[in-house]
């Protein structure tokens, strides 16, 4: 659309992503941090199901809880049981993938150094070990991806299989395209393509499938709050047109990209 004057010609750009409202509504916790069903304490990621039930991986209270649609309190899921390394406690879980086919619950149950799966029958069982976890993410053929902040890569899994496949990082901690560091949250398109929050080195990387090194989608200008930096990105989302919403951590806000934008949106 053009705007005309006497003199001057304006383009008028129009955002490329819709702007939410401003005053958010409250749909889980806000009664202090704690450990009662209508509390959290430090809640990381949220996983929402297609009846819109939300799944809150409620860190420091060591557990998996769904909130319903206009629920006053949450009910547990997985956890709950204390701090601990039993079959049936959590230590620490930073996200979770809702296998809606299976009616199970793979958590990265990192302070116990596992991903863990949960069913709706309440049994456990240890899908990795030994492996410092952060992100999950499973891509439509069944394989899950893990991020491994302690050696820098991510590699996906065969459920079952006792080693993962690597498909970003391994190559020591750093800022070239080929390294990580201290990858977080993950997300897989449908072409395997994985996206990282690469957190230490504040961007946001794509690596395609089989490829040897990554592509930075947003960010890697160091931390800062100009709307070409991150600082410290967590959560990150993909929509149906490719445009990606990175929780973009210490700068208090969520920022849009598109791939091969100079910059973001906020």
């Amino acid at each position: 659309m053009w705007a005309m004057s006497c003199t001057f010609c304006f383009h008028y750009l129009e955002p490329k992503y819709n702007k939410w409202k401003q005053h958010a509504n409250t749909i889980a916790g806000a009664n202090g941090a704690g450990d009662r069903l209508f509390q959290l304490n430090e809640p990381q990621a949220i996983y929402l199901d297609e009846f819109s039930n939300m799944y809150v991986v409620d860190h420091a209270n060591h557990r998996l809880v769904q909130w319903k649609w206009n629920a006053k309190q949450g009910e547990i899921i997985a956890g709950g049981n204390g701090k601990g390394k039993r079959l049936d406690q959590l230590n620490g879980p930073t996200d979770v993938i809702v296998d809606e086919r299976n009616f199970t619950f793979i958590i990265a149950d990192q302070g116990n150094k596992r991903v863990v799966q949960w069913s709706k029958y309440n049994q456990q069982e240890i899908l990795i070990e030994n492996i410092d976890c952060y992100g999950l993410a499973m891509d439509k053929q069944g394989y899950i991806y893990v991020s491994d902040v302690e050696k820098n890569e991510v590699r996906k899994w065969k459920i079952g299989d006792k080693e993962g496949k690597l498909v970003a990082g391994g190559n020591g901690e750093g800022d070239q395209l080929n390294q990580l560091s201290s990858p977080t949250y993950l997300v897989v398109d449908d072409e395997q393509s994985v996206y990282i929050s690469d957190n230490s080195n504040n961007r946001v990387m794509k690596w395609k499938k089989g490829a040897k090194e990554g592509v930075i989608i947003a960010g890697g200008h160091g931390h800062g709050d100009d709307f070409n930096q991150l600082y410290d990105p967590s959560g990150l989302i993909i929509d149906q047109w490719g445009r990606i919403y990175i929780s973009d951590h210490l700068n208090h806000r969520v920022m849009g990209w598109s791939e091969g934008d100079k910059e973001g949106e906020m």
